[in-house]
């Protein structure tokens, strides 16, 4: 029976043990001496009362009761960087890189001058603008917005009207 509440250190630590099969190459992650891991290991052991790695001279495993742990705590740990992203971007100034493809064209014409005031606005916003004539995929491309002109095939992709562009034909 538990006694105590996890605490997510040990949870984290016991995560980067079961991921590298190694109390030595969690250590080396972490910043920490094996002997500290191996520490926090056998006391959440302790404290769960259960054994949570086979060990032999071959490496570690994980017991059914560590498979249970790891995969219910990398849930924890991922749900709590995902707070901590949340949390961070509530201080209300987006910052970090945007990556954006579009036409030149159009990028000449309505992106482009957009910028200067994107960037006086959002000081801590780096944009990259990919104006390439090709058909870009936003997903692996690892784009955050493409801009293109007419309409959507994939239904899936999110879409909006920004602006019109004129063609005009010359002999």
């Amino acid at each position: 029976m538990m006694k105590d509440l996890l605490r997510t250190d040990i949870l984290a630590t016991f995560v980067n043990v079961a991921r590298s099969q190694s109390f030595s190459a969690a250590a080396r992650l972490q910043g920490m001496a094996a002997s500290s891991i191996t520490r926090q290991i056998d006391s959440l052991e302790q404290m769960l009362e259960v054994k949570l790695f086979l060990r032999s001279t071959r490496g570690l495993s994980l017991t059914d009761a560590g498979e249970i742990l790891f995969s219910r705590a990398q849930d924890i740990i991922n749900n709590l960087v995902d707070i901590q992203a949340e949390l961070a971007a509530l201080d209300g100034e987006p910052q970090g890189v945007l990556r954006v493809a579009c036409l030149p064209t159009f990028g000449r014409h309505h992106i482009i001058p957009m910028l200067e005031e994107l960037f006086i606005r959002y000081p801590k916003i780096q944009v990259e603008l990919d104006q390439t004539e090709r058909l870009t995929d936003p997903v692996r491309d690892r784009l955050d917005a493409v801009i293109r002109v007419g309409e959507l095939k994939d239904s899936s992709l999110y879409s909006k009207w920004i602006a019109t562009q004129t063609w005009v034909v010359c002999a």
